[in-house]
């Protein structure tokens, strides 16, 4: 249902709507909307790949390591890396995750595939970190310094979502060229 539809807009008549709707969209043919939409996902991935590398990266610091301890430590999923590895072997061992995703999804040119798993091997590193939220212990208050911060990840779980499924795409097209191309 369009605004105008549903009684909605504001000091405009239908008549002059689509004027206003095309001197403001008609702008935008296919090919810019096409660029648009390209540079968006070029944000997503990079922008995902230079903050996973970044936050791998402060994973093998000392710093890091104590700061996710409060996370880590009240998780099921991951608090009991902490007896096998130490609190600085543990942040280590997320780093190196995150590290590899990012490394994998900057790959999406030569190897789509390859891309698409480090997506969704980001995808897994975001849910985890979203698990966060339930089993950190007042993370919902208000004054707590975990929810705002662990919400972030909703954002990135959806870039990391996204990007995985466009490089799919691209493996399902660039392996349908390659089969047509030994066809003939």
């Amino acid at each position: 249902m369009s605004i105008q539809s549903a009684g909605i807009a504001h000091g405009s008549t239908e008549r002059n709507e689509p004027a206003a709707h095309d001197a403001v969209f008609g702008l935008f043919d296919a090919k810019w909307r096409q660029r648009i939409g390209l540079g968006g996902l070029l944000v997503l991935r990079y922008g995902l790949i230079a903050l996973l590398l970044m936050w791998g990266a402060f994973k093998f610091a000392a710093f890091e390591a104590e700061a996710i301890r409060p996370l880590v430590e009240n998780s099921p999923l991951m608090s009991w890396l902490y007896p096998l590895l130490g609190v600085r072997g543990t942040s280590a061992l997320i780093g190196v995750v995150e590290i590899a995703s990012a490394l994998l999804m900057a790959l999406r040119r030569w190897l789509p595939s390859w891309s698409a798993l480090g997506s969704l091997i980001a995808t897994g590193t975001f849910l985890v970190t979203l698990s966060f939220l339930f089993t950190t212990p007042d993370a919902w208050s208000l004054s707590s310094p975990w929810g705002g911060f662990l919400m972030k990840d909703l954002l990135l779980l959806g870039a990391a979502l996204y990007t995985a499924a466009e490089a799919l795409d691209a493996a399902a097209v660039r392996a349908a060229t390659a089969e047509l191309r030994t066809k003939t």
